[in-house]
């Protein structure tokens, strides 16, 4: 048998390194071709709605948002929709611009304020020698597309107290479905920005109570 002039055992290292090569340059491939970018989306401040008959919010003039939480499958920049009895899908190409932990604690008081007539909705801590009526604390249950994607479904529960004693005042749950008007993602989003904008409205009418 014909030996190789490197001895017995030359071509295994030399496969070993052709391998790895061949490798690394497949991964910087990939890396070098990452696919389109993410579509952005962003829930805009623009009031999705007129206050043509603002429901009566009673005499709060000065109202603190002191907290506005989320469940954990919306504390991220995907935006999901609803699969199956208890199954999110993430949208693939499509992203949140802003995290929803920021945008709709700043949309919701940013709606309540026009609801209320209110220069402000304030948040802590107050400047010195302003005093807040009332605090109000939002949590969102739910909030996301049904798998249709014909409707955005918010769940939500509130809470009112009083700013001096901390006792609540008033309590409610407010569920609703708006629907999707159109078949795209930007329809979609406009769909969630309607919802807040309804939540605060209804907040607003519990205050009146």
């Amino acid at each position: 048998m014909k030996r190789s002039p490197l001895g017995s055992r030359p071509l295994k290292p030399l496969y070993a390194g052709l391998l790895i090569g061949l490798t690394a340059a497949a991964l910087l491939g990939a890396c070098a071709n990452p696919g389109p970018p993410a579509q952005l989306y962003q829930l805009r401040a623009a009031a999705p709605g007129a206050v043509t008959a603002p429901p009566q919010g009673g005499a709060v003039q000065v109202l603190q948002l002191l907290a506005v939480s989320l469940p954990e499958v919306l504390e991220r920049d995907a935006i999901v929709v609803s699969q199956g009895r208890s199954g999110v899908q993430a949208l693939a190409g499509h992203r949140w611009a802003e995290p929803l932990r920021d945008a709709v604690p700043r949309l919701l008081r940013h709606d309540l304020a026009l609801w209320l007539a209110l220069p402000q909705v304030w948040t802590a801590p107050l400047p010195p020698g302003l005093l807040a009526q009332r605090q109000l604390r939002v949590e969102l249950l739910s909030f996301q597309a049904d798998e249709s994607r014909r409707q955005v479904q918010l769940l939500a529960r509130w809470t009112l107290s009083d700013a001096t004693g901390g006792k609540p005042v008033l309590t409610g749950v407010h569920e609703l479905a708006t629907p999707v008007q159109g078949g795209d993602v930007d329809a979609l989003v406009a769909a969630h920005r309607l919802a807040l904008w309804q939540l605060a409205e209804a907040i607003v009418v519990g205050l009146g109570r």
